[in-house]
């Protein structure tokens, strides 16, 4: 069998995201080869070429791939996995916005069913994946001849560094011109990525507004080194940007300690964040959902506790 795996990178490296998807196709089983198609992206594809399962690294270079556009890429993969004899069974990407922009599209052209969000391998052909904003898992088995699958990254540990594999450059495929970015806006942080922080503190709308979201929980973030986030309701009151936003139409995070502040724990929120392996939720509602799954609950006024746990904090 043979798997490829669709590197995200930023032309330089990789994204933590690559490394939990090798570490899922490591599980089905078989030789991992690697995408990595940019422009000027030599360093991404040594990065991939040293991911621990990973035996080949295939490097595409080219100037319409510099924005990886989900058109100009699956115009390449799709010949490769389509290669004489049936090059690959299966093509896995993260499901992120790009991985769940691109994958469909390689679906439709291979003519197969999409697998997405995976969060575990049964066997080659059997897949766990949450329904139901992660409330129902459903155990799913593919008899498609090549089997596309988006990976929850957060489901999986990242894949380690002590790997050898060879890359290889291929010719490009055609530049489609179907569509173009136009622009992108980057936001810039000293805190760590919100998708692989190891602590996170996110806010609500229990906080009551912006100004006090920013003044409780930064000083707390900052003593634990932690990411921020905030539930969509922060989100939707103007609290903070909508990249801050955790949950089933944010993002999915699993981080070794979630801290709730002031958050209700719907159920939106809820599916973006209960894997976290330690959850801490403080809330003056003792009937709160977030309770539910929280393994260390505090009933308090958070004007009065969080400052508290904050100056404990050393």
């Amino acid at each position: 069998m043979a798997i490829l795996v669709i590197a995200e990178h930023d032309n330089d490296s990789l994204r933590s995201a690559t490394r939990n998807t090798v570490a899922a196709a490591a599980r089905i089983g078989g030789d991992i080869h690697v995408l990595v198609a940019g422009m000027n992206c030599a360093q991404a594809a040594q990065a991939a070429a040293k991911l621990a399962g990973v035996v080949k690294v295939i490097f595409a270079d080219a100037p319409h791939y510099a924005d990886q556009t989900a058109e100009n890429l699956a115009a390449l993969i799709v010949p490769l996995v389509k290669a004489e004899g049936g090059a690959y069974d299966y093509v896995l990407a993260p499901a992120t916005g790009a991985g769940k922009n691109l994958m469909p599209r390689i679906a439709a052209l291979l003519d197969v069913a999409q697998i997405s969000d995976i969060v575990a391998v049964e066997s080659a052909d059997t897949f766990v994946r949450p329904i139901y904003a992660g409330n129902v898992l459903v155990t799913v088995r593919s008899i498609d001849a090549v089997k596309v699958i988006t990976v929850r990254t957060t489901a999986f540990d990242a894949a380690g560094e002590e790997g050898y594999a060879v890359v290889e450059s291929i010719t490009a495929g055609p530049d489609l011109g179907q569509s173009k970015l136009v622009g992108r806006e980057v936001s810039k942080s000293l805190r760590p990525e919100l998708i692989a922080a190891r602590v996170i503190v996110s806010g609500g709308r229990g906080l009551g507004n912006g100004e006090n979201y920013h003044k409780l929980l930064e000083p707390l973030a900052d003593k634990l080194g932690a990411a921020l986030g905030a539930s969509r309701a922060a989100v939707d009151a103007g609290f903070v940007p909508n990249d801050y936003q955790v949950g089933q139409t944010g993002k999915i995070v699993a981080p070794q300690l979630y801290i709730a502040i002031g958050v209700s724990g719907a159920i939106q929120h809820l599916a973006g964040m209960k894997d976290s392996k330690i959850i801490v939720a403080i809330n003056k509602d003792p009937d709160a959902p977030i309770f539910q799954v929280a393994d260390f609950g505090l009933v308090g006024d958070l004007f009065e506790v969080v400052p508290q746990l904050t100056a404990a904090l050393k």
